[in-house]
C-alpha cells in the first residue's frame, strides 16, 4: 500500500480542523497555533499516512495529541507572566551605602596612629581581651581601656568629618 497524501487533500481539511482547533482550545490565537503545528507534524511524518485511510481522523488525532501535550508542557512550566509584568522587579536601585561607609571606615582608620590602629585591631578585630593586650604592650588593663577609648573616640570623629564633607560635595 502506498503512503502519503497529497496537498490539496490536507488544504481541504484546514476549515474542519481550524473548528476542532477553536473547540479545544476557545481562543482564536491559540486555536490558528494549534491548527499550525498540527499541519508540521502531519508534513513532518506524512510518511507513516497510509493512502486509503482517513486522512481527517488521522489529522484530528495529530491535533489532539499536540493539543494535549502542550497542555501538559503548561502544566509543568506554570503561567506565563508577559515580560512588561514583571521586569520593572528584576532590576533594584543601587545600594552603595555600606561601602560608602565602609570606605569611611577605612580612611578614618588609617588616620589613627599605628599604636591606635594596632590596638583597636588587637581588641575589636581579632577580639583579644583587655588582659591580654594589657600583657602584649605592657602596660596596665585600665591604660589599655582609656587608650582603646580615645582611639574609638579619634576614628568617629573622622568618620563623622569624612561623612559630612562627602554630604557637602554631594
Amino acid at each position: 500500500m502506498t503512503q502519503g497524501f497529497d496537498p490539496e487533500s490536507l488544504q481541504a481539511q484546514m476549515p474542519v480542523l481550524r473548528r476542532y482547533a477553536l473547540a479545544l482550545t476557545r481562543d482564536g490565537d491559540q486555536a490558528d497555533d494549534l491548527v499550525q503545528d498540527c499541519i508540521v507534524r502531519a508534513l513532518k511524518h506524512m510518511s507513516k499516512f497510509e493512502t486509503g485511510t482517513n486522512l481527517k481522523s488521522w489529522l484530528f488525532t495529530i491535533m489532539h495529541n499536540t493539543f494535549c501535550d502542550g497542555h501538559r508542557r503548561r502544566q509543568r512550566q506554570g503561567p506565563l507572566v508577559p515580560l512588561d509584568d514583571w521586569q520593572d522587579r528584576l532590576s533594584k536601585p543601587a545600594d552603595q551605602s555600606l561601602a560608602i561607609e565602609l570606605r569611611e571606615v577605612a580612611i578614618s582608620y588609617e588616620r589613627l596612629s599605628p599604636a591606635e590602629r594596632s590596638l583597636l585591631f588587637d581588641v575589636g578585630v581579632k577580639g583579644d581581651s583587655y588582659e591580654v593586650a594589657a600583657k602584649r604592650y605592657g602596660t596596665a588593663v585600665g591604660t589599655i581601656k582609656s587608650r582603646l577609648s580615645r582611639a574609638r573616640a579619634r576614628l568617629r570623629r573622622h568618620q563623622h568629618g569624612i561623612a559630612q564633607s562627602s554630604r557637602m560635595a554631594a
